[in-house]
């Protein structure tokens, strides 16, 4: 296999790469809507939030929400590295126009940035079904909060996960 580069190979990207560059400098792309900042409905207060009652309140408008057998969380007992902790949510929910789950948040209660993560679904989703690897600063509780469409929230129970190697604390 030839792993050279050819004359024309390279002034073809060269020019599509300045075009780009001179299509932001211009104001004909707008980089800054890539941003989270920017995105309508993005939570950034619940992202930048440093303690879990602040993040689910800014994410969610409540610090409590009931626990339903229908959100279902699985993740290891023990994480031997924090810095990639695989987790798991599956909630039970037909998906379909008139019920759907529309919203996932995943948070750790003592991370820096508790809130980990967030999910956005429609009834074209089929299911409401996550894998993801998050990080974790030491032991703590992973929970779950599910909004649907009617505005109606559920959780999972905590599950306490044992880190004996640090992810984002060290």
């Amino acid at each position: 296999m030839n792993n050279t580069i050819h004359r024309r190979q390279f002034l073809g990207t060269t020019l599509a790469t300045g075009a780009v560059a001179a299509a932001a400098g211009i104001g004909l792309i707008k980089p800054q809507l890539a941003f989270a900042d920017n995105v309508p409905g993005w939570p950034a207060k619940a992202f930048d939030a440093k303690v879990l009652k602040d993040a689910m309140s800014n994410a969610i408008g409540k610090t409590q929400v009931a626990v339903s057998p229908k959100v279902k969380l699985t993740a290891p007992s023990i994480a031997e590295n924090g810095g990639a902790v695989p987790v798991t949510i599956e909630i039970d929910s037909p998906m379909t126009a008139d019920d759907y789950i529309a919203t996932v948040y995943l948070f750790v209660d003592h991370n820096p940035t508790p809130l980990t993560s967030q999910f956005t679904f429609t009834p074209a989703c089929g299911q409401a079904y996550i894998q993801e690897r998050i990080k974790m600063a030491k032991t703590d509780n992973v929970r779950v909060v599910a909004k649907t469409n009617k505005g109606e929230f559920m959780a999972s129970a905590p599950r306490e996960v044992k880190v004996t190697i640090g992810g984002c604390g060290g």
